[in-house]
């Protein structure tokens, strides 16, 4: 099989993939039809069946892993497969490993590197806030595993970590060029601003959105996780926990995009940018890192811009 990211336009694909969604529906004209994702550790590929009914084409349902064969056109600037046979693969035709996308960076590392801000901070209210968290190994095992994303950025293991990390040490950075940023309340923010996500979806192979996750959103319910966490420590100030909760709240910036709250304390906003920026970045990176050619990549609707290589 050919990586997701290595099919180009006019090429063939053919072998094992990991069918992340299906979605059985009809044309405008009434006739039935198939949309798939398809995904493997390089990203993933809107797929169509046009003739479900086809002898080529087998029962298999999302969230298993199908044989397909097909070819590559390019849609709305997009990469999409279309099928001609699709079945349902055996266990000793593919290896899971090659299917879940990953973080390049070192896990391990990341997480010493998050354990050395949570030990920095000097607050002990928070201290002992961030140790319940990042210092319990259940939670630490899941942190390391999980997704910051279903698709738009850091969608891999370890991309919760990752973007986590990269924010809270933007924060960090900023709080050593503005004194009057307060250090100890912006880093545990940052580290605690996307743990939602731990509930907003679900773990790898499936990565989607679970029904607490459609129902709430992660931003509250990162900040419901800090309240229960709070309860644990006596006599927590009720204005540390509020501030805390705030940046947490806040940290979309604005409205709009989904945030219950905009910002309202400097924190809150220093937070929120470190965010859009480690965001931003990301999905322009993964833009570049997934385009078939050099030069103009075409129109990205999460920049809102048509984007260029360097």
């Amino acid at each position: 099989m050919k990586y997701i990211k290595d099919l180009t336009e006019g090429s063939r694909i053919q072998g094992v993939y990991f069918c992340k969604s299906k979605i059985s529906t009809e044309t405008k004209t009434g006739k039935p039809y198939d949309s798939l994702v398809l995904q493997d550790k390089t990203g993933l590929l809107d797929t169509k069946i046009w003739d479900p009914n086809s002898l080529g084409i087998s029962e298999f349902e999302a969230g298993e892993f199908i044989d397909v064969v097909g070819d590559v056109i390019i849609f709305n600037n997009a990469k999409q497969a279309r099928l001609t046979r699709a079945r349902r693969a055996e266990e000793n035709e593919y290896d899971p490993a090659d299917y879940m996308p990953a973080s390049h960076k070192n896990i391990e590392e990341m997480y010493e590197q998050v354990l050395k801000l949570v030990d920095s901070i000097e607050n002990t209210y928070y201290k002992e806030l961030m140790e319940l968290f990042f210092k319990d190994k259940a939670f630490a095992d899941t942190f390391k595993k999980a997704s910051a994303a279903k698709t738009v950025h850091h969608g891999f293991i370890g991309g919760l970590l990752e973007h986590s990390l990269n924010v809270a040490q933007l924060c960090d950075f900023s709080c050593r060029q503005y004194p009057i940023l307060k250090r100890d309340l912006l880093i545990s923010a940052a580290l605690l601003h996307d743990i939602g996500k731990l509930r907003e979806l679900s773990a790898f192979p499936q990565n989607d959105y679970t029904d607490e996750g459609q129902l709430l959103g992660h931003v509250v319910m990162g900040a419901m996780m800090v309240d229960e966490k709070v309860r644990e420590i006596p006599n927590f100030p009720e204005g540390l926990k509020a501030d805390l909760e705030h940046c947490i709240l806040a940290h979309h910036g604005s409205l709009e995009f989904g945030s219950p709250k905009k910002p309202a304390l400097i924190e809150a906003l220093a937070l929120s940018m470190a965010d859009n920026m480690d965001a931003k970045i990301e999905t322009f990176a993964e833009a570049i890192e997934n385009a078939d050619s050099d030069g103009w990549l075409g129109f990205n609707k999460f920049l809102d811009s048509n984007i260029r290589r360097t």
